[in-house]
């Protein structure tokens, strides 16, 4: 039999959003290939019977499982699905040593695993599973789904592709040998650094307190990671942020390269103010590029949302639900 770890977890309702009485709401662990046991939310329907579609949830990078993959696995199992908010390795709830690791690799396996999960689990029909990645775990949604045959349905909501924005900055700016040269050394440099120093160094979080020159999209960030709105004590991004050398492996293995592969059908989201929308747009564009199975994949800007009303609506509730509830009834 394959072992867990005997994970500590909170058993107070500690979200950052309310409690819904249309779901029942427990915490469970499953390990994924690495040996890693990782800690999520299942959120099942008061009210349904016999087995269910089912929707694996993760995501934003650097979120847990109580923020926004929280609230959208919960409002989805109020629309009829199991659904399973999961903390990926390294973070949150989960196991993995060291702490605030990033991998392109182990973390599409912790989606994998939490598919593993929900296919083996009693209330689940194994043949409707589906994933749903939020911001940097969009990419990773996508990158499962291009791997996973079992994944029938994928949403990615204001996705960053993190191979690219690792390798490239934002908007590309450091597209260059040159550019990336440097952050090798940078990088490479802190890995010793941390060694000689007994601990790996933080990155450090969303600022605070806010400039108040900062861009816009810090802004959106701040709004929502350093507020009430969504400020949570074990996420990276509302703390310390992810070790500096958490997310070096992302820099030269692009996830998305087999994506024109994926046969399943697929939903890209994404606000239209959003600074990422690039990410989202250039995403689906590749993923039908000479792809048979393209037909089944959409396309989804939302007029006016900017990158965080994607997380939890925001002030203007910019989450499509209702689409979200046909694209899976359709596909599952």
């Amino acid at each position: 039999m394959i072992q867990t770890e005997n994970l500590p977890l909170v058993t107070e309702w500690d979200k950052t959003f309310p409690k819904s009485d249309l779901v029942s709401h427990e915490k469970v662990t499953f390990p994924n290939r690495y040996g890693i046991t990782l800690a999520a939310d299942l959120y099942t329907p008061k009210d349904a019977v016999g087995k269910l579609a089912a929707i694996a949830v993760c995501g934003p990078f650097g979120a847990v499982k109580e923020q926004c993959s929280g609230l959208y696995a919960q409002t989805l199992a109020e629309r009829g699905f199991v659904t399973l908010a999961f903390d990926p390795s390294f973070t949150g709830e989960s196991g993995g040593q060291p702490r605030y690791m990033a991998s392109p690799d182990i973390n599409t396996e912790d989606f994998m695993a939490a598919v593993d999960f929900l296919s083996l689990h009693e209330r689940v029909d194994a043949e409707r599973v589906g994933i749903c990645g939020i911001c940097g775990w969009g990419g990773m949604a996508l990158n499962a789904a291009a791997l996973d045959t079992r994944v029938k349905a994928t949403v990615v909501s204001t996705m960053y592709d993190m191979t690219r924005v690792n390798a490239n900055g934002y908007f590309d700016a450091e597209d260059s040998e040159e550019a990336r040269h440097a952050k090798r050394e940078a990088l490479c440099a802190q890995r010793l650094a941390d060694l000689q120093a007994g601990a790996y160094a933080l990155g450090g979080g969303v600022v605070y307190p806010l400039p108040e020159d900062a861009p816009l999209f810090v802004a959106d960030y701040h709004d929502y990671y350093k507020t009430q709105r969504g400020y949570h004590p074990r996420s990276l991004n509302s703390n310390g942020g992810w070790n500096v050398i958490g997310c070096q492996s992302f820099m030269n293995q692009p996830i998305l390269r087999y994506s024109n592969e994926i046969r399943s059908a697929v939903l890209v989201m994404h606000g239209e103010a959003a600074h990422s929308c690039y990410f989202g747009r250039d995403a689906y564009a590749h993923m039908v590029d000479g792809n048979a199975y393209a037909e089944n994949k959409e396309l989804l800007i939302i007029p006016g949302a900017t990158h965080t009303d994607l997380y939890d609506g925001g002030e203007n509730d910019a989450i499509p639900w209702g689409k979200l509830e046909d694209f899976y009834r359709q596909n599952l």
